[in-house]
């Protein structure tokens, strides 16, 4: 008999490597991760790798270290999680005829995945598969994410990794406690409220309609997984399912769990 459970898909922030010694945050990543069922794979699509055609990671390679002027022992560290090659072949036959998958042979995951997931299952015992964001359009992100749903149904955990808010130039503190600006306030009520009642259309046309634009997102890198996570669900106009919130460096570490 199956035990294969429905995994739920994700949207989580995904936080520098300082992240790794918040317990505030990472114990809310650590106790979110113990109350899922136990995943058989995980796919993770991360702000920090932008690609077109959809790329896919490698397995059995090194981490990525896409971040400078951190401590040195963040270089150090390693995430060697189990062969995912099997899942990149799944990945691979549930895209469109036409549309071309590329499998590095050597790129391994970037921050946006091992940070958090050194976190929620610190064991590196899962094989991960990283996916490349092929596109900024949050209408074909959400088709890709559609395409992705049926991995739920065989025990694959979908998360979108990036930040509510991601606007760094605008800065002022950089102490993990500081005041959010009111660019980041603004923008994160209003993407809770639009996913409280489920609004897609809204939460697509942030460019326009987002209070707060363009500080909180100079680039779109980090809200674009969203669309990712919103397509594998199986009710995006259903209300979230908030898991963290908060602010962290003054951005939003909004973070939730779809059905």
């Amino acid at each position: 008999m199956d035990s294969t459970m429905t995994m739920p898909a994700l949207y989580i922030g995904h936080g520098a490597p300082p992240l790794l010694d918040d317990p505030v945050w990472a114990g809310e990543l650590a106790s979110w991760a113990r109350d899922l069922p136990r995943p058989k794979a995980i796919l993770i699509v991360s702000a920090h790798w932008e690609s077109a055609p959809v790329s896919l990671t490698a397995s059995n390679v090194p981490l990525v270290y896409d971040f400078g002027g951190f401590a040195p022992k963040y270089y150090q560290m390693t995430y060697a999680t189990p062969d995912a090659s099997a899942l990149a072949k799944r990945v691979a036959a549930m895209m469109p005829q036409g549309e071309p998958v590329h499998q590095h042979r050597s790129r391994g995951l970037d921050h946006g995945a091992w940070v958090p997931l050194k976190i929620m299952y610190p064991d590196a015992d899962i094989p991960v598969l990283q996916m490349s964001l092929p596109t900024e359009d949050p209408y074909k992100l959400l088709k890709l994410g559609e395409r992705l749903r049926p991995l739920r149904d065989e025990g694959v955990l979908i998360i979108g990794s990036g930040f509510l808010t991601h606007g760094l130039p605008f800065l002022k503190d950089w102490s993990i406690e500081a005041a959010a600006p009111g660019w980041s306030k603004d923008f994160d009520l209003w993407a809770a409220e639009a996913l409280s009642r489920g609004d897609i259309d809204e939460l697509a046309a942030y460019k326009t309609k987002a209070p707060g634009m363009p500080y909180a997102h100079p680039t779109v890198e980090h809200y674009i997984p969203l669309f990712i996570s919103l397509g594998a669900s199986r009710n995006a106009d259903d209300p979230r399912d908030k898991r963290i919130d908060g602010y962290w460096m003054g951005l939003s570490k909004r973070s939730f769990e779809l059905a």
